[in-house]
């Protein structure tokens, strides 16, 4: 189990077609979002689903993929880790987020 410290498995659609930005150093960066849902039942008996949302972020190789093949709406499955990190605003106030990075993401279905 030690090989499995910080490994995160999603599948979800996107939310957003895919940021790319270029850096100076030619590397590829993809930005996106995709939404999870699970669904249960409540005390009434009714079907209640609850969509959560994760910040996707790919680098090179993997971010050329998502370019060229993904859109909103593509269902996926994302392999990658958790990172979190923090950065201030121009207003100076200091904003946390996570993201997954994924190393391997993988085509499902179509879009809806």
């Amino acid at each position: 189990m030690s090989t499995l410290r910080n490994r995160v498995q999603l599948i979800g659609n996107l939310g957003n077609n895919p940021e790319i930005i270029t850096l100076e150093s030619g590397n590829k960066l993809a930005k996106f979002s995709i939404a999870t849902n699970e669904s249960y039942k409540n005390a009434q008996g009714e079907k209640v689903t609850d969509t959560q949302w994760h910040n996707v972020v790919a680098w090179n190789k993997t971010a050329e993929i998502i370019e060229r093949y993904l859109e909103k709406g593509n269902e996926v499955a994302i392999e990658g880790k958790l990172t979190s990190r923090s950065y201030e605003t121009k207003e100076g106030e200091k904003r946390y987020i996570t993201e997954v990075v994924a190393n391997e993401v993988l085509m499902l279905g179509n879009k809806q």
